[in-house]
Formats: structure tokens, sequence, C-alpha cells
């Protein structure tokens, strides 16, 4: 990466084609909810689907999307 770090900024991430993964901390912020209630969420089946990195969850931004439209349609 640019900044010899290791890890890839969102910017550097979406140039090489792949997609933004949220934290769960970025998730609760733009949801309005918080991180409690994300894990809540996610242990009832509830949310868009996460998926584990190392030890730590990250959001696809394609499940937030999916979800997002879920949530409109009525169905989450």
């Amino acid at each position: 990466t640019a900044s010899g770090s290791g890890t890839a900024r969102c910017g550097e991430v979406r140039a090489m084609g792949m997609e933004k993964m949220w934290t769960v901390e970025e998730l609760a912020e733009f949801a309005g909810v918080s991180v409690t209630t994300l894990y809540h969420w996610r242990w009832e089946g509830k949310g868009p689907k996460a998926i584990k990195v190392g030890r730590f969850l990250r959001y696809p931004e394609a499940n937030i999307q999916k979800w997002l439209e879920m949530l409109g349609r009525g169905v989450a």
C-alpha cells in the first residue's frame, strides 16, 4: 500500500475492484444504532450479513445495500 502499513485504504481497495468492508462502528453510526444493537441483530439473524475477518466482524457494502433494499420493501 501507499502507506506501507500493509493495510489498503478505502480508495485503494476500490481501485483494486474490491468493495469497502464496513466496521461495526461505522455501520452503527451510519444506521443510527448502537454497536450492541448490531451484535444483537446478528445473534437474532437480523440486519445485514457480516463476515469474520480474523477476529473482527466486517460488513461488505453490497450486504448493507441488500439489507437497506429489504428494509425499503418491508422484508427485513
